[in-house]
């Protein structure tokens, strides 16, 4: 943790505040001794607060950098919807044929919790001067892509569909020579929010669905495999 000025969080300052309360007044310590304590305990706080926060880039391409962080907010936001759904999941669904629900969810709820790290390692790649992906690291992607599409159906073939679209005029921004790395951060912008859409259809029939339906069930299911075959395609695009 980074020391940072305390006076910028009121929690720390407090923090700080109470123990030097605690150790002068109710302990009886010296002051001599209570106030260096006081001041160290509301340093580590701000600095606990601090890397707390989500981390902010600055970069040349104001755009860019405000594309950057809300999506750096919008996959913390997706990892909370997706705990809070596993958590309700592990206490609803307990019987034998819930079992394979319930560890998808599951599943999909620990690669999701990878995704706010992956996207500051994806974003301090964009300092460097190698940070736009070149046309053969773009061709790649696309033939990975167009690979998992030949063995695909449904639902997740249509998320492909849109994936291999965007990836082809990436490729064709490359070509000509113009920043690819904006377009790469509004398609993985889109595919949070696409997964933020499934993870509230799950959380609604988890809460109003008669889970004792294999039905309903199976339709849960169903929206399970496409939040992965979403995450996957996340995956593809926070790569180096």
């Amino acid at each position: 943790m980074k020391i940072v000025n305390p006076l910028y969080y009121p929690l720390a300052v407090l923090a700080g505040g109470m123990s030097l309360f605690f150790g002068v007044r109710l302990l009886q310590l010296p002051s001599l001794v209570m106030l260096p304590v006081a001041s160290g305990i509301t340093l580590i706080s701000a600095s606990f607060i601090k890397s707390r926060e989500p981390q902010t880039f600055e970069l040349a391409n104001p755009e860019l950098e405000r594309e950057i962080n809300a999506v750096k907010l919008s996959a913390l936001e997706l990892v909370n919807q997706s705990s809070s759904l596993c958590l309700a999941a592990k206490k609803l669904l307990n019987d034998s044929f819930q079992i394979e629900l319930l560890t998808a969810l599951q599943i999909n709820g620990d690669r999701i919790s990878t995704l706010p790290n992956k996207i500051d390692t994806l974003a301090g790649n964009l300092f460097s001067n190698n940070s736009i992906l070149s046309v053969s690291a773009l061709q790649q992607q696309l033939a990975e892509v167009q690979k998992k599409l030949s063995a695909s159906s449904g639902v997740a073939k249509e998320h492909l569909n849109q994936l291999a679209a965007s990836l082809k005029r990436n490729l064709k921004l490359a070509q000509d020579g113009e920043d690819t790395r904006l377009a790469r951060i509004i398609n993985i912008s889109t595919l949070i929010q696409d997964c933020t859409g499934i993870l509230q259809q799950l959380q609604t029939k988890l809460q109003n669905s008669d889970l004792s339906d294999a039905q309903n069930i199976q339709e849960m299911q169903s929206l399970s495999n496409e939040l992965t075959s979403l995450v996957e395609n996340i995956d593809l695009l926070v790569q180096k």
